[in-house]
């Protein structure tokens, strides 16, 4: 414990010294840690024959708060029922018999705000901890954590810089302004040399840690206090590990005297270096990242904390704070950045245009370099900020970019009120072919491309959500919970950065479009997206199922150069421009129709609810009766490398 925590000493022995077994480090890494018990931990809890389950510790819903899902803030109130609702369950919970003519009362209104707001403030200081029991914060923490968010709130809604941050990058030679600096903030650091040899030392010791396999578990005889044991014991087992694979000197002494706190730098950079490294690379540790946030969410209870002495959690290092911390943001500012951080691609270019391309970045990278170097500042490092500001460029291309293309492909091959022929139209209906929805052609043609526009909003700027994501996973205020979402045991934790940031965006693609069709429910901290790592995870996979059709799209034109697979493209579907077209109304069609969730009412016209059909289509090609073209063209799955 630290050494001036003399209360929690003194309350430890209150609890520990009848029988022994204080709830101290050392005799949570003792043999002997399976009748320890946790000071705070209620004594029906740490005797109950069944176990501890958290989804049986909530007993009352929070005021303000749907009744149903106890997650979503209410918003109508059922005067049959008396009981509040958030619009989805109210709607699953009274679609037929006499609920269906249940009399309502809106809650949307100054009075219903009001109360919203007071529960939600209630719920994020007096909400529940990871372990079920009461989190208690101080005030002042509650205060900055308020202001926060309201700051958030601000910029996401109304201020110059998001729109800063969500326009289109500034073409060659033009005037930067600060679309840089608001972009660079979310920007990570692209790794050094050194930094990777630690990735892959941190990558091995979660692939062989069973962490979430041991906690995140509801079952016969995990009280409370046994389950923050063995987080703490998993914890350190995996710190421990960590320092010796590094420091072989160090991590002896570190078994020997169990001074974590020593160590709490290497710590807070080697895991950040691996969130930093995937932020910037969607497409890796797929395996790993998941259970890296949760230790680390984790580590942020205060009863961790507190036995550790230290935070296991550091900011993101950002192209910006960099720069900053060197009193270099006016290269941001420069004009010449934009020609070298541009990425430059070779499709339909002479080799003669790539290569002064090429001359002409490297000249912009040396030049910027030896103006900003100076004595704590590298040009190296400067070079590493422009490549960091590159690699996101070379991000938006591969994810955002096919969004763009298959926009673009709908208002070529589609008209938006008039379809050619049955064949070109996009109308579906409730029933037919699996669909949930029933749009004729024009509210079909508008509902595919205001989804396709929120995706590549959302991926524009998918850095800086990922940045809001992590500091909402691992706020110390923002406690989550277990529960059995229907699709296995989740973390269900509110969401308030990301969902505020997600509202900025759609009402972003709103206005771009000129009107929506459907539902705009963002789903975050429910049944059907637990977190805010879920939400990330969904949206990083877009571009696995619009790249590959994109990819059999442009290749068609250069299968029909072979006279054979021409032939049987014209038996087929008459021409190449016939077989893009059913490809893409297929696509079009069902792919944007709400199917594809477990039941009836979690899919639909919902802003997740649109990305759940896109893999439903995906799932079902291989019946598709043009999947062999997608064969011919190279295509080896959504989950392939293209």
């Amino acid at each position: 414990m630290p050494p001036g925590n003399t209360q929690s000493e003194d309350s430890t022995r209150a609890h520990g010294g009848a029988s022994g077994h204080a709830f101290s480090l050392k005799n949570i890494l003792s043999g002997d840690h399976e009748n320890i018990e946790h000071p705070t931990a209620p004594k029906e809890v740490l005797t109950s024959a069944g176990g501890w389950d958290e989804e049986t510790g909530q007993e009352n819903v929070a005021q303000g708060f749907c009744v149903e899902c106890e997650d979503q803030p209410a918003q109508i109130f059922c005067e049959a029922c008396e009981d509040n609702f958030c619009e989805v369950c109210f709607a699953a919970q009274h679609r037929k018999g006499t609920r269906k003519r249940h009399a309502t009362r809106s809650l949307s209104g100054p009075e219903g705000k009001k109360a919203k707001t007071e529960s939600q403030e209630t719920k994020a200081v007096n909400g529940e901890a990871a372990n079920g029991d009461a989190m208690h914060v101080d005030d002042a923490a509650a205060e900055d954590s308020d202001e926060e968010l309201e700051r958030a709130a601000g910029d996401a809604s109304s201020s110059a810089k998001i729109d800063i941050v969500l326009s289109a990058q500034p073409a060659a030679g033009s005037s930067v302004g600060e679309w840089f600096v608001e972009r660079s903030k979310y920007i990570p650091v692209r790794l050094t040399l050194e930094e990777r040899k630690y990735l892959r030392l941190l990558e091995a010791a979660l692939n062989v840690s069973e962490y979430t396999d041991k906690i995140d578990t509801i079952g016969f005889g995990l009280s409370k206090a046994k389950r923050i044991v063995h987080q703490i014991r998993e914890l350190c087992a995996i710190l421990s590990g960590l320092v010796l694979s590094a420091d072989y000197k160090q991590g002896q002494e570190l078994f020997q005297d169990r001074d974590f706190q020593s160590n709490e730098k290497f710590y807070q950079d080697i895991f950040e270096l691996g969130r930093r490294h995937k932020i910037m690379n969607p497409d890796k540790m797929r395996s790993t990242y998941g259970k890296l946030v949760y230790i680390l969410q984790d580590s942020q209870t205060p009863e961790v904390k507190d036995l550790l002495n230290f935070s296991c959690v550091k900011p993101i290092k950002t192209v910006y704070s960099v720069l900053e911390e060197h009193d270099a943001l006016d290269l941001l500012r420069e004009d010449l950045v934009v020609t070298a951080t541009k990425e430059i691609y070779a499709e339909g270019r002479s080799r003669r245009e790539i290569q002064r391309d090429i001359k002409a970045k490297e000249r912009a990278i040396e030049t910027l370099a030896s103006k900003y170097a100076r004595r704590g500042f590298s040009e190296e490092q400067v070079r590493q900020c422009l490549y960091s500001i590159g690699d996101n460029h070379a991000f938006l291309r591969t994810n955002r970019d096919p969004c763009d293309r298959m926009i673009a492909y709908l208002k070529q091959y589609f008209h938006p009120m008039h379809p050619q022929d049955s064949k070109s139209s996009l109308a579906i209906k409730n029933g037919k072919g699996g669909a949930r929805l029933t749009h004729d052609h024009e509210k079909q043609y508008a509902y595919v491309l205001q989804s396709l526009t929120l995706w590549r909003e959302i991926l524009h700027d998918m850095f800086h959500l990922w940045t809001l994501a992590e500091q909402d996973l691992l706020n110390e205020n923002v406690p989550y919970r277990l529960r059995d979402t229907g699709q296995g045991l989740n973390r269900v934790q509110a969401a308030p950065k990301t969902s505020r940031m997600m509202h900025a965006i759609l009402n972003r693609a709103q206005r771009s479009v000129g009107s929506w069709v459907g539902s705009s429910v963002i789903h975050m901290g429910d049944h059907n997206v637990p977190n805010a790592l879920m939400f990330i995870d969904k949206y990083s996979q877009v571009y696995r199922i619009l790249l590959p059709i994109c990819n059999t799209l442009s290749q068609i034109p250069r299968l029909a150069e072979n006279p054979a697979l021409r032939s049987y493209i014209d038996d087929e579907w008459g021409s190449s421009e016939g077989l893009i077209r059913e490809i893409l109304a297929d696509f079009f069609r069902h792919g944007f129709d709400g199917s594809g969730a477990g039941n009836y009412f979690d899919a639909g016209s919902c802003i997740d609810g649109r990305l759940t059909s896109a893999w439903n289509w995906c799932s079902s090609l291989e019946k598709k009766r043009f999947f062999p073209i997608f064969l011919l063209t190279g295509f080896i799955g959504f989950d392939g490398e293209w």
